[in-house]
């Protein structure tokens, strides 16, 4: 079962597990650290003061009794120190206390730092007092003659005190562990915020865009990743707009397109009736008008055909060696009829010593036809089409420049999308311009587009020079 845990919450937590963990091991060392120093400086000067007293022993007194002299010797050990000296004998037999309540002289004591002492080695104990119950430190010293040990020097002091020192830091340090991982908290609730407020703008705006609203934009509160990805939505519904649009447009466009030859061929075969055909040149006449609406049709449907297959990659290219002379010749021909009719000048100028290319000559063909019959819909009579080409050390560029209309600025970008149709009246379906692009991008080439308002457009298409190793496959002497 998935627990529905928000981005805010997962967020909060992890910023307060880091934070609390990385306080807690901060918190432990620096406690650990300040309860060794104190406690470890206590028993240093403890030790220190053990040692010294010692070492006076051993150079001043190590021929003398230290039964007889144990009071001169608490005198001197106790005259320059806060903590309690006691001096015991050989045998742990308090022989002096610089403390009025402690035990009784001549008791025996038994105390494990004690014990280490009369061994002839420095013992350090802590623990609490059994007589006041109060925690204390104690360090023995073994007090030498003649590498014998004849008795021992033990320095007491209360850690009352120092333990109270170690609380109120360890308070403290409690304390300001406590208030950062509050602020650290409060700081994670914000930034959380901050992330997620972004984060519920897209998801926002991308539910409202889901219903099929795209007039919605996703706001963008910072330049950051999030703020890339509230362009990247804006720009995606900017697109689908503009695409739903064009789809719109398409589809009133082509319903018209169908409308008016339908239209036209009912009138015409109702014209035609037999009670009507009595004149030869009107049964001619629509004729004529019959077959030109029904190839409007055609192309129509075949520009749609075209366009689902490339859609789907269903257009497979037969590639076989091309010569381009040749095929512009072909194709002018065939329009030549058509320019001449419209009084417009079509010339071709193709080298004839051009190398071929690897083509496919028909779907070549369709492009050059199409972008030959957007020429000749916008040059108007008098005007002029040439056709030429160009070769460059990896490309053939075939160029068909006219002197119509040409583009307006604001088309001049789009005019190659699917279903775009320019602003100008004799615009067509939106598709011709669209289905050459994506043929040539077949033959792994380029169209482009060049065009100034009122002074003709240039159409450049350019495609990959054929190497003689490509050939070899096609060609058989």
């Amino acid at each position: 079962m998935i627990k529905h845990f928000g981005i805010q919450k997962r967020l909060v937590g992890s910023y307060f597990i880091v934070i609390f963990i990385t306080v807690f091991i901060l918190e432990v060392l620096l406690i650990t650290a300040v309860r060794y120093y104190y406690v470890h400086n206590v028993e240093r000067i403890l030790a220190n003061q053990a040692e010294i007293s010692a070492s006076f022993f051993h150079h001043y007194f190590a021929d003398e009794n230290i039964v007889e002299q144990s009071e001169r010797l608490l005198k001197g050990f106790a005259e320059n120190t806060t903590a309690q000296v006691q001096i015991i004998d050989s045998r742990g037999m308090l022989l002096q206390d610089s403390s009025e309540g402690s035990y009784k002289l001549l008791t025996r004591l038994q105390f494990p730092d004690l014990e280490k002492a009369q061994n002839g080695e420095a013992g350090v104990w802590k623990g609490r007092d059994p007589l006041t119950n109060e925690l204390v430190m104690a360090v023995s010293y073994p007090l030498q003659a003649k590498q014998t040990t004849v008795g021992v020097v033990r320095f007491i002091t209360s850690l009352t005190e120092t333990m109270a020192t170690i609380r109120y830091i360890t308070t403290m340090l409690i304390s300001v562990g406590l208030i950062v991982i509050v602020i650290v908290a409060g700081l994670g609730i914000v930034l959380s915020r901050m992330i997620t407020s972004s984060i519920r703008d897209l998801k926002l705006a991308a539910d409202r865009m889901a219903e099929g609203d795209f007039t919605v934009r996703a706001k963008k509160r910072y330049a950051d990743e999030l703020g890339t990805l509230a362009d990247t939505l804006n720009t995606m519904a900017v697109k689908i707009t503009r695409n739903e649009q064009l789809k719109n447009d398409f589809i009133s466009s082509v319903s018209h397109e169908i409308r008016t030859p339908l239209t036209s061929i009912k009138g015409w075969v109702v014209t035609l009736k037999p009670e009507n055909t009595k004149c030869q040149q009107l049964l001619t006449e629509g004729l004529d008008i019959i077959e030109s609406e029904t190839d409007r049709l055609t192309q129509l449907v075949d520009e749609l055909l075209d366009l689902s297959k490339l859609d789907n990659g269903r257009i497979e290219l037969t590639r076989a060696p091309v010569h381009l002379s040749v095929l512009l010749s072909h194709i002018s021909a065939q329009l030549a009829p058509r320019a001449a009719r419209l009084g417009i000048l079509l010339e071709v100028k193709a080298d004839q010593n051009q190398e071929m290319i690897l083509a496919d000559e028909n779907r070549l063909k369709q492009v050059l036809i199409n972008l030959l019959d957007n020429s000749l819909k916008f040059t108007e009579a008098e005007g002029h089409i040439q056709i030429y080409t160009h070769s460059s050390l990896e490309q053939v560029v075939i160029t068909i420049e006219d002197s119509g209309v040409g583009i307006d600025p604001q088309d001049i970008d789009h005019v190659l999308n699917k279903f775009y149709k320019g602003s100008h009246k004799r615009a067509g379906s939106g598709l011709g311009l669209s289905i050459c692009a994506e043929i040539i991008k077949l033959h792994q080439g380029e169209l482009l587009i060049d065009s100034v308002p009122g002074h003709g457009t240039k159409v450049h298409i350019y495609l990959p020079r054929s190497n003689s190793k490509n050939f070899n496959d096609f060609i058989t002497f």
